[in-house]
């Protein structure tokens, strides 16, 4: 079985570089790999201690983060080694100070996988999330390497709970301890024959509340709500934007920040030409009385986090489409109420956010207006429902403590 999924992983390499002539995420997924054995020649020394965090893209490594921040603090004589898979994760996070080392995790090949561990010799290691690569995980067990799953959240489809799936089931034989998101997936794990696990919820819930304890003060935005309601619409796609420009433009007295989830110039163009009220660029609003303007928009990346501590209520993007619902957790922790779009079935905090009510699940334009309505003009219902929000986000802290209490090397 392993000769045949070397064969496939060799072939999809292959075709990834024919695809990536024609497209620049492609592209850096195979440009950035090019230099990553020599990356690690050259800031691992062979005396060196590493521990190894891997994420598929950004949102597993906000996970992983309070983790990796909590091993770096334990183990200050070991090189944090931290991988990506995506260029959506590497190309924004490659200067994270979090890590000593950071570059693209090679395609899963056995050569690949055995060069790897030669360079790096982790004394640990950590997946986030998901993502298990067989090569990688056969490695980390021939090596004995204490190897930790934070944040699992295993699904019935996946194909580890399959008749056929023996062959991955096997890769999972490396882990030391799944830490998981929730009792399903523990019992899936349990189910096919894993006896490691422990329930020990969701980092994120600990990062996002991290949120508040820093300086989140943006003086623009400050003088762009000027005291007004203030909806922000964070990591939002076209689809999702097309659901509530038409409320924007009938709306009154309140004020808007969009944070699209693109940032490329036509599409904030498109969206931009959308809107009837007075529209300000980030990009633009030097010299602007921005008090003046009604609608901000967000051409920019990294102050996303920042700009939910002045919303009144958001909404999340990525619920209209099939890309996956972003981050709720982040305006959540601000005690604001939260609307997402009606594909959100894979996040188990969205799905226990909106059963508690400080989410809002809506599935069309109507829908959609009819609730941001609510949530604009009726004072009591909005508090009521941030307050909700603002309560599941404190109720779910505590998975690094528990992760970091089971940790053992």
């Amino acid at each position: 079985m392993f000769f045949l999924y070397n064969l496939l992983t060799l072939l999809a390499g292959f075709l990834l570089k024919i695809v990536a002539l024609f497209s620049h995420k492609i592209r850096l997924f195979t440009d950035g790999r090019k230099t990553v054995f020599n990356t690690l020649q050259q800031n691992i020394n062979p005396q060196d201690k590493t521990i190894w965090f891997h994420s598929a893209s950004l949102g597993e490594y906000e996970q992983g983060l309070p983790i990796m921040e909590k091993i770096k603090q334990k183990y200050p004589d070991h090189k944090i080694v931290l991988t990506f898979f995506s260029p959506s994760g590497y190309e924004i996070r490659k200067n994270t100070k979090a890590a000593d080392v950071v570059v693209y995790l090679p395609l899963d090949t056995a050569a690949n996988a055995k060069k790897f561990m030669a360079l790096v010799q982790p004394d640990m290691a950590f997946f986030i999330k998901y993502e298990f690569w067989p090569n990688y995980l056969k490695e980390l067990k021939k090596a004995n390497t204490p190897t930790y799953l934070i944040s699992g959240l295993m699904r019935k489809d996946q194909v580890f709970f399959k008749w056929y799936g023996g062959f991955y089931r096997k890769a999972l034989q490396t882990f030391t301890r799944f830490f998981v998101q929730d009792n399903s997936s523990k019992e899936l794990l349990q189910g096919a024959g894993f006896h490691n696990v422990m329930i020990s919820g969701d980092t994120r819930f600990d990062r996002v509340s991290e949120i508040l304890e820093r300086d989140n003060s943006l003086p623009f935005v400050q003088e762009f709500k000027n005291n007004k309601i203030t909806m922000v619409a964070g990591s939002s796609w076209p689809k999702d934007e097309s659901m509530f420009t038409d409320f924007i433009n009938s709306s009154n007295n309140t004020k808007f920040i969009i944070a699209p989830h693109n940032i490329k110039t036509e599409q904030i163009q498109e969206l931009k030409n959308s809107i009837t009220k007075k529209t300000v660029l980030f990009s633009e609003k030097e010299g602007k009385n921005l008090a003046e303007y009604d609608v901000f928009i967000i051409d920019t990346i990294g102050i996303l986090s920042k700009v939910y501590s002045y919303a009144d209520l958001a909404y999340v993007g990525g619920g209209f489409g099939t890309s996956g619902l972003h981050n709720i957790l982040e305006p959540a922790a601000f005690g604001i109420p939260i609307v997402i779009g009606p594909n959100h079935s894979k996040f188990p905090e969205a799905i226990a956010m909106t059963h508690m009510g400080g989410c809002i699940a809506v599935k069309d334009k109507t829908e959609m207006e009819e609730t941001l309505s609510s949530l604009v003009y009726d004072d009591d219902y909005r508090h009521e429902k941030g307050h909700i929000a603002g309560t599941f986000v404190s109720m779910n802290r505590g998975a690094v403590k528990r992760i970091m209490s089971n940790i053992s090397n």
